[in-house]
């Protein structure tokens, strides 16, 4: 069996040409070798690479298929934590990462974040989104929707591999909120935003599962969660939203549509792109 840094250099050989990426070889030697931070892999170079013909299958999956290498590992990092990932979901981003961190930066300008308060996720996916919240605050009660039952066994899933306890309900946007009488203080959701498929990675288009990356305008989370909001709505309610930068006019279309007197504000990711959206309504 080769080493450890003959392995990496044969695939970094194998697939410079294409855009491999260092980072995601050294990912795959790290899960396959059981070793515990990426600096164990530059560490233990000269070893030999006992898991070699595991590792070749999977560099040949990143770089002839393009597969996205938390698909190819079922793991992504969210903020600190390990999940287990599938083609049912999409991959946590950063940009997901930044909303939750607004959020715990913001509500205190809401609520008093001490108290119980009741946070649906809408479109769940992995469940990234009630991790990190539980994190935050554990004093919450948090329920997770999705429209795929396929995506709620992953969420599930990770659930119990972090011992948290979230209730999961599966249906459209509010729709198992109302069924279920679920009343919410907060709405979080990282819905499908995409409008148009060419601005996303071919390896995006081809792995990831679409009812969670094209917006159709005429059958939107958006539109349904403006529209059917006063149904779960106890008292004060905070709406955050992660958003493409062209569908600002419209998302204000859709607030002056639906709804009473909504305070809300635009606010850019890191890097200067109009990305979260925040409503408020007493």
């Amino acid at each position: 069996m080769p080493s450890i840094d003959e392995a990496l250099k044969e695939a970094w050989k194998y697939g410079k040409e294409k855009g491999v990426e260092p980072i995601d070889l050294r990912l795959m030697v790290m899960k396959d070798e059981n070793l515990p931070e990426q600096i164990d892999v530059l560490i233990n170079k000269d070893k030999e690479m006992r898991n070699y013909s595991l590792f070749q299958k999977q560099y040949h999956e990143l770089i002839d298929d393009d597969m996205p290498v938390e698909y190819i590992l079922h793991e992504a990092d969210f903020l600190g934590q390990k999940l287990y990932v599938d083609e049912n979901v999409l991959i946590p981003r950063g940009e997901t990462e930044e909303m939750i961190a607004r959020l715990s930066e913001k509500i205190g300008d809401f609520y008093d974040p001490r108290n119980y308060l009741v946070c649906g996720d809408v479109g769940t996916g992995s469940g990234c989104i009630p991790l990190a919240i539980k994190s935050y605050f554990p004093n919450w009660l948090c329920v997770a929707s999705d429209i795929s039952s396929k995506a709620l066994e992953v969420a599930k899933r990770n659930f119990r591999a972090n011992n948290i306890n979230v209730q999961t309900l599966l249906g459209d946007a509010l729709t198992p909120y109302i069924e279920n009488k679920i009343n919410l203080d907060i709405i979080i959701s990282n819905p499908p935003y995409i409008l148009n498929e060419d601005d996303a990675q071919s390896s995006v288009r081809k792995y990831e599962p679409a009812s969670a990356l094209w917006l159709d305008k005429n059958h939107s989370v958006y539109e349904s969660i403006f529209r059917d909001y006063k149904k779960v709505k106890k008292g004060d309610i905070l709406m955050v939203f992660e958003i493409s930068p062209d569908l600002q006019e419209w998302l204000v279309s859709l607030m002056k549509r639906y709804m009473d007197k909504p305070e809300y504000h635009f606010e850019k990711d890191l890097n200067g792109f109009v990305r979260f959206l925040f409503v408020y309504e007493e």
